[in-house]
């Protein structure tokens, strides 16, 4: 009795008869195979009328084992992430999200205290779908969220969710389809010149500083309440290097950046007098 082998570990097929492997095609009987099972078992199988059947089915039998650890991990996963409840599933996501900076981490516990949590905490993770989601974004609209807060949920929501739809859990998006809220803030005012010089001088020297800063340098408040004489470096540029946090009102780094980045900013004279 001839085999004949494919590629390593698929397997061979092989005819139980007298006629020699180059009359295979022209000979009746039919093929046969055997291969390795998953569990390392040694199999055959029979019944295949060509050639091409017998290595049809060694091919599938090869591709599944080699794919059945990642879909044992899979459903591992599934079992293990899907079965929580969603308020576990956030305080694992969360404690991940180690590049928030302070007043951001500060904003997502406050969402997820008084909207998030109340509603969904308590269910399981594996019963999400866009029903569901849809479902709590009007839950928000009938205890008269504003749309700015429906609108940040909404995205702390669809954070966790896409995480666990990378994990496995879901077979699709449970946030796709969903209409998110619509938050459309108010256009930004910005000052005339005659308003600005009455803004400079309402208050005392510190807020006259404050307003320079911002207006003459385009700092942000909290970077302006970090001024730094050290930091004049050239008679019309100044270097933002870090900023007050309005949290923790300590200094910190500048927000969305590294702590050793920088910008520098054109300091028109006026301002380098005031300061």
């Amino acid at each position: 009795m001839a085999t004949k082998s494919l590629a390593h570990g698929m397997g061979t097929f092989y005819k139980d008869c007298e006629h020699a492997q180059s009359r295979w095609s022209k000979c009746p009987h039919e093929y046969k195979i055997r291969y390795r099972s998953a569990a390392g078992k040694q199999t055959e199988e029979a019944g295949f009328s060509t050639q091409e059947k017998a290595i049809d089915r060694l091919t599938t039998i090869y591709q599944e084992k080699k794919s059945a650890p990642r879909n044992q991990s899979k459903a591992e996963r599934i079992q293990k992430y899907g079965a929580m409840q969603f308020r576990e599933y956030t305080a694992e996501w969360k404690a991940g999200q180690r590049d928030l900076a302070e007043s951001s981490l500060r904003t997502l516990e406050s969402l997820l205290e008084h909207h998030i949590l109340p509603t969904l905490g308590s269910r399981r993770m594996s019963t999400f779908d866009h029903k569901v989601v849809d479902g709590f974004i009007r839950t928000m609209e009938r205890n008269g969220a504003g749309l700015a807060t429906q609108s940040n949920c909404f995205d702390k929501v669809k954070s966790v969710l896409l995480d666990a739809y990378r994990l496995g859990i879901y077979t699709e998006n449970p946030v796709l389809g969903v209409k998110p809220p619509q938050y459309d803030p108010e256009r930004a005012v910005i000052p005339s010149p005659a308003q600005l010089r009455d803004i400079r001088t309402a208050g005392d020297d510190r807020f006259l500083l404050i307003a320079d800063l911002m207006s003459g340098c385009g700092m942000r408040n909290g970077e302006a309440f970090a001024v730094n004489l050290n930091n004049l470096v050239a008679s019309d540029v100044y270097r933002i290097t870090e900023q007050v946090n309005q949290t923790t009102k300590t200094y910190g780094r500048l927000k969305h950046r590294k702590p050793t980045d920088y910008r520098d900013v054109p300091l028109p004279a006026r301002i380098h007098e005031t300061i």
